[in-house]
């Protein structure tokens, strides 16, 4: 289905694959998710891999909307020594790093680190693209407007899909031609996007086969979800499984999941139908 390199490993899959969500954060969305303490976060990851992720997610800093941007510096030290103990612990995972800092990217990618998911696609610092691209990482770019904190302001589009789309391709050609090699897309499900616009960017997603990319879902638990069900996050487990599962049916290579376990088994099922 896709392979993704770096220096020295390479992904290689037949079938979508489940990316583990593990913030080392407190103030992510979801309280669930929130892993402050090395033993917590250790054991998340073990309980991740066991059921089945092929990549753990670490983020330093949340990026819900509204949510308060923190400097380089104060994410590394919130991931520094939970990647150390990651990488050494379980040489077998693919760790992303969720960063849209250079210097953040830079310092994982020499720890050991396999990828980048940068949430701006370069735009919230300029040097990232350079940066992953001297790395000879794997890069994924979404769709952003603004920063967390102004993105929903920013949600007037003419033709949602194809805007989102011509974003993706614009980013990709650049990211190629200043010498990355191996692209993610992802279409920022909650990122400068109303309710309405999630459900129609999931209702169309087939379309972003035209960027000939692994195409990565990232839906989890989202609030289009939960204030739709009229829930929590902590209840949006099941409409979240739902979804992940059109996803699939659309073309979603990745699922970007805080519960691994039951996104494997939507693509056990999905790869058993297919």
């Amino acid at each position: 289905m896709f392979t993704l390199r770096n220096k020295e490993r390479t992904l290689s899959v037949d079938k979508p694959v489940v990316m583990g969500i593990l913030n080392i954060t407190p103030d992510s969305f979801f309280v669930g998710s929130r892993y402050e303490q090395l033993d917590h976060v250790l054991e998340k990851a073990e309980q991740m891999l066991q059921n089945g992720a092929t990549i753990l997610d670490i983020g330093g800093q949340s990026t819900r909307p509204g949510s308060t941007r923190i400097d380089a510096a104060s994410e590394w030290a919130r991931i520094e020594n939970p990647l150390r103990e990651l990488v050494k612990r379980f040489p077998e995972a693919f760790i992303s790093i969720d960063t849209y800092h250079a210097a953040v990217a830079t310092h994982a990618l020499n720890e050991g680190a396999f990828m980048i998911n940068d949430i701006s696609a370069g735009e919230m610092d300029k040097n990232m693209i350079d940066t992953v691209a001297r790395a000879g990482a794997p890069y994924v770019i979404m769709h952003m407007r603004g920063t967390p904190a102004t993105m929903q302001e920013q949600t007037q589009y003419d033709d949602l899909t194809q805007e989102v789309i011509a974003y993706l391709k614009a980013k990709k050609d650049s990211c190629i031609q200043r010498g990355i090699t191996d692209l993610v897309v992802d279409p920022g499900f909650g990122f400068a996007k109303t309710i309405a616009q999630n459900f129609q960017l999931l209702a169309q997603l087939e379309k972003f086969s035209v960027l000939q990319s692994p195409l990565l879902l990232g839906i989890s638990r989202k609030s289009f979800i939960y204030k739709t069900l009229g829930c929590l996050p902590e209840q949006a487990l099941n409409g979240s499984t739902f979804l992940h599962a059109i996803g699939l049916q659309k073309g979603a290579a990745i699922l970007r999941v805080h519960d691994v376990k039951e996104a494997v088994e939507a693509i056990r099922l999905f790869e058993r139908m297919r």
